[in-house]
């Protein structure tokens, strides 16, 4: 593959993965959203009733800012080779494995968690749901799932292009 070729591919996947986490910004630092609210709430309960109350409880209450900060890290990682080109293939390589991890987690939680792959959550009137309806006052997110393990693939990817050849 020539080299033109992975770096477009590079900036595809970076610029898509940069794209989800910063999109999503908002939403992780805004303790008024119904969607992070309803989804680090959900894991804070499990953890609670899993692992340990107190880190469940410090989850649901911090968990969205964590993820957050690491997800605007990461992106930060990806975009970064905009003004510090001669480390491009270095930093591709360091922030695909950083939006692996960050999604590795997201799957996690996704799948081994009362979560789910499509999390669902009720709200006091459809007015309010700022994801898919799929009943009165209820909403839901299909695509939140799928967005993480498309980076999770992709970051994976992203770190075989970059990597040095031995």
């Amino acid at each position: 593959m020539s080299n033109a070729i992975k770096i477009t591919i590079s900036w595809l996947i970076a610029l898509w993965a940069s794209n989800v986490f910063l999109g999503s910004l908002f939403y992780k630092f805004d303790n008024t959203a119904l969607e992070p609210q309803h989804i680090f709430s959900t894991i804070g309960i499990w953890m609670s009733d899993t692992i340990n109350t107190t880190l469940g409880e410090l989850f649901t209450e911090y968990g969205s800012i964590l993820i957050g900060l690491a997800e605007l890290a990461t992106a930060l990682a990806l975009l970064s080779p905009i003004v510090l080109w001669k480390h491009r293939e270095k930093l591709h390589c360091i922030g695909g494995l950083m939006a692996s991890v960050v999604m590795t987690g997201a799957i996690f939680f996704h799948i081994f968690t009362p979560l789910g792959w499509h999390p669902t959550w009720q709200v006091a009137n459809e007015a309010a749901c700022q994801a898919v309806f799929i009943a009165p006052n209820a909403c839901t997110d299909a695509g939140l799932a799928n967005a993480a393990l498309s980076i999770l693939v992709l970051g994976i990817v992203m770190m075989w292009l970059n990597k040095k050849p031995n």
